[in-house]
């Protein structure tokens, strides 16, 4: 029979993973939409190369500063509030992109978008911190960060369909896509105020029992973590490290997709509209695959460092040959890269989560998630900077890949990183 713990870990599964993968997709979309958009959206705003990677980049400025201070606030107010308001500004903000008709206006709106998104992501990661145990946690992010292929998956082709509704009402079709995904996205923040719980203590769903029995071993684990003071987590050395990896990450993550629609357009021969986002859905749908499994593995084997290295390698490499290869070859290599650069991201999210504590775990959440951001920040502009000193399309993905390894190589090169297997 299942322990009453089990039984509680399960019905969270139900109640919370769901929720939270609503919102990742949601989130997701708007952050990465505006890849669909790039080629109409540049022709009608008369933007230029250099602008769009900024403007796409830009986004994570302000994501990168406000990420640990949102964290903190969420632990002071309360995940409900907190995350229901992050919602509804950045689905607002998102619509708005349909009257960023200018550079100033572009730059200003993403800019914009980047602060109200700040809260959510590291947000979602402490909240798994506050409900499920260490045991569990590997999989339950990978089940989280389904959000991301999921939304490439199925909103690629609704990003490619709103884009075919060019001239209705009069408006480009770019004009409808964000509006449509940013009401989305405003609806979920309503959701979030009538359905999310702030912490175990306070849920609807579980019983006393059930209460007492998964409070009782969060405490226990909070025992054995090095520390709980903010000024700890940012002086760590190890917090620095694995800092710096989860931005080699977001590197190689970012310099993909923010230029993925137009890369298999280029493979395809066509321009970006509904066939080509179809085909653009596949390597999400093997992202998908190695994001259920590979931390599932990670859970049942307590293996964190070798399986992350492995797997951001496999990406890395990924990315290399789509560079190179036949369009066969390379859109294959592009579904082991974005089911590894997926994939690795909920294994190292153990990491931080099993080192620290308290409003230490917030902070350290957010300033390694800070990291990230900036590397959402430089991937595109890397990938164009190296494209323009090499004077070659595939020398941008070549400098990602590149990166991608170094990051597997920084991974192998931490103290070893275990969890209790999970035993079934």
């Amino acid at each position: 029979m299942a322990t009453v713990l089990e039984q509680t870990v399960t019905k969270m599964r139900w109640r919370l993973i769901p929720f939270m993968l609503t919102l990742y997709v949601l989130a997701f979309l708007d952050r990465a939409n505006i890849g669909f958009a790039k080629q109409a959206y540049q022709l009608d705003t008369g933007l230029s190369n250099d602008a769009y990677a900024l403007g796409a980049g830009i986004f994570f400025v302000a994501y990168a500063c406000l990420g640990a201070p949102a964290n903190l606030l969420m632990n002071k107010f309360g995940a409900r509030k907190w995350i229901g308001l992050t919602t509804l500004c950045w689905g607002l903000l998102s619509a708005a992109m349909a009257v960023a008709d200018t550079e100033f206006k572009f730059l200003a709106v993403r800019t914009l978008l980047g602060a109200a998104e700040a809260g959510f992501f590291p947000g979602m990661i402490y909240l798994t911190s506050q409900w499920f145990p260490q045991r569990t946690r590997a999989s339950v992010m990978g089940l989280f960060y389904m959000g991301a292929p999921l939304a490439l998956t199925l909103g690629s082709p609704l990003s490619g369909a709103l884009l075919e509704l060019h001239g209705f009402g009069g408006h480009p079709g770019w004009f409808w896509m964000f509006v449509i995904e940013g009401l989305l996205a405003m609806a979920a923040g309503v959701w979030t105020f009538l359905y999310l719980d702030d912490n175990p203590a306070d849920a609807r769903f579980l019983s006393e029992d059930e209460k007492d029995v998964l409070i009782a071993q969060l405490n226990s684990e909070e025992t054995t973590k090095v520390t709980s003071r903010i000024s700890d987590a940012v002086r760590d050395p190890r917090v620095w490290h694995l800092a710096i990896i989860y931005m080699l990450i977001q590197i190689s993550v970012y310099g993909l997709i923010f230029f993925l629609p137009t890369q298999v357009a280029a493979l395809m021969g066509q321009k970006v509209g509904f066939a080509v986002s179809l085909v653009t859905g596949i390597p999400w749908v093997f992202a998908l695959i190695g994001t259920y499994y590979i931390p599932r593995y990670s859970d049942a084997t307590g293996e964190r460092r070798n399986v992350a290295a492995l797997t951001l390698l496999v990406a890395g490499l990924g990315i290399g040959v789509s560079a190179l290869a036949s369009p066969l070859v390379a859109l294959i290599a592009l579904c082991f890269a974005a089911a590894g650069f997926i994939a690795v991201q909920p294994v190292f999210w153990t990491m931080p989560t099993g080192l620290l504590s308290g409003a230490a775990l917030a902070a350290g959440i957010g300033f390694t998630n800070m990291f990230g951001a900036f590397g959402g920040f430089l991937a595109p502009l890397i990938r164009v900077k190296a494209e323009s000193i090499f004077a070659n399309q595939s020398a941008g993905l070549l400098t990602l890949a590149g990166l991608a390894i170094v990051g597997a190589a920084a991974i192998m090169a931490l103290k070893k990183v275990q969890a209790q297997p999970n035993k079934r």
